[in-house]
């Protein structure tokens, strides 16, 4: 979740500030995370094996990647994340629902403690959303979700995320093409594009690719609410965003929501 929150930080500073242009931003993202992880490969010795590579997955990281990147053009942070990550939430939950996930009463009150949790740190300062937006960050929720469902069928998780950034960098340089006209690239856009892609989601996806074959579909999903949290935790630290009554209450809603749900998670 660590990671996730500080690919949410990078994403932030070079799409917000206009440092690139959300195509290339997401071309830059794949590429760097497809280079790391084939590095990662080589020094052990380890193949790549492309033709069993698993599309499903690589289609949905790259939906979840563009759309991710062109929603927030039009949504503000707060907005984008309670659309991002309350349709994760339901994708995941319906998912394990009808893989025979059964959570527990504790369970179902943590998901609710938390996402009541998130909707408190949130929607007051939710403006009206655009629906181009709207529309763009639900898929990304969507995609996202159905890529770590896919997750918890990997057995080695470096090679399938390797093989899922490598399938869906065609994707990504196919929509680059396509938009030349408004490309923009500048320094500090690229770098961060590349630090996104090298670690934040190469790396983190993962160690998050390693943790979901032992998590249930609830567990996985309620997890991922840390995220605005933690995002909102690193703002504080970093760019010395003040820290709020209302972001402690909320962390505590959603960390609590958490343990209520992994408490008694036992293994899929």
């Amino acid at each position: 979740m660590l990671a996730f929150a500080a690919n949410s930080v990078l994403c932030r500073m070079a799409l917000g500030n206009g440092l690139i242009d959300p195509g290339s931003f997401t071309t830059i993202r794949l590429l760097s995370g497809a280079f790391t992880l084939v590095l990662l490969l080589r020094l052990q010795s380890r193949p790549l094996e492309a033709r069993r590579a698993d599309l499903r997955a690589s289609t949905s990281l790259f939906v979840y990647a563009i759309c991710f990147s062109y929603a927030y053009v039009d949504l503000t942070t707060a907005t984008g994340a309670l659309i991002l990550f309350g349709s994760v939430q339901l994708t995941m939950t319906v998912s394990g629902l009808r893989r025979g996930d059964r959570p527990t009463l504790p369970q179902w009150v943590g998901v609710v403690t938390a996402v009541v949790g998130l909707l408190y740190l949130l929607l007051p300062g939710v403006e009206s959303p655009s629906i181009t937006g709207a529309v763009l960050m639900s898929i990304a929720g969507v995609a996202w979700g159905n890529y770590s469902m896919r997750g918890k069928l990997a057995r080695q998780p470096v090679v399938a995320t390797a093989r899922n950034f490598v399938m869906a960098l065609p994707l990504a340089l196919i929509t680059s093409i396509t938009l030349l006209p408004t490309v923009y690239l500048s320094n500090a856009g690229v770098l961060l594009a590349v630090a996104s892609g090298s670690l934040a989601s190469g790396l983190g996806y993962v160690i998050w690719y390693s943790a979901l074959p032992s998590l249930r579909a609830t567990t996985a999903a309620t997890v991922q609410l840390s995220v605005p949290v933690l995002a909102a935790l690193a703002g504080v630290w970093l760019l010395a965003e003040p820290l709020s009554e209302r972001l402690l209450i909320a962390a505590l809603l959603i960390l609590g929501g958490i343990w209520l749900v992994s408490r008694r998670q036992v293994k899929d």
